[in-house]
C-alpha cells in the first residue's frame, strides 16, 4: 500500500513542477512580447513627432518666405478702383469660405 502512495505523491510533485515551468514559460514570453510591443510603440510615437514636427517646420518655413516676399493687393487697389466695393467682395468671399468650411466640418463628423 505504501508503493502507490508514494508513486502518486511523485506524480502529483512531477505535475506540479511541469505545470510550474510551463506557466513560468507562459508568463516569460508574455511579458517579453509586452516589452517588444512597448518599445515599437514608443518607436512609432517617435517617429510619428518627428514627422510632425519636421511637417510643421516646413510649412513655417514656407509660411513665412511667402509673407516676407509676397503682398496680396486686390486689382481694385492697385488700378484705384471703389474700396467699398472691394470690402463687399472680401466680405462675400469670407462669408462663401465659412460656409464652405461649415460643410467640410459636417461631412467630416459623420
Amino acid at each position: 500500500m505504501s508503493t502507490p502512495l508514494v508513486h502518486a505523491f511523485f506524480v502529483g510533485r512531477a505535475i506540479a513542477e511541469v505545470v510550474y515551468e510551463r506557466l513560468e514559460t507562459g508568463v516569460t514570453e508574455a511579458l517579453s512580447e509586452l516589452g517588444k510591443f512597448d518599445a515599437e510603440q514608443r518607436e512609432n510615437l517617435r517617429q510619428f513627432v518627428d514627422e510632425v514636427v519636421e511637417r510643421a517646420q516646413r510649412e513655417e518655413a514656407i509660411a513665412t518666405q511667402a509673407s516676407t516676399t509676397t503682398t496680396i493687393v486686390p486689382t481694385d487697389l492697385q488700378t484705384g478702383g471703389d474700396l467699398q466695393a472691394t470690402i463687399d467682395d472680401l466680405r462675400a468671399e469670407i462669408a462663401e469660405l465659412r460656409s464652405e468650411l461649415q460643410r467640410y466640418r459636417t461631412r467630416s463628423s459623420q
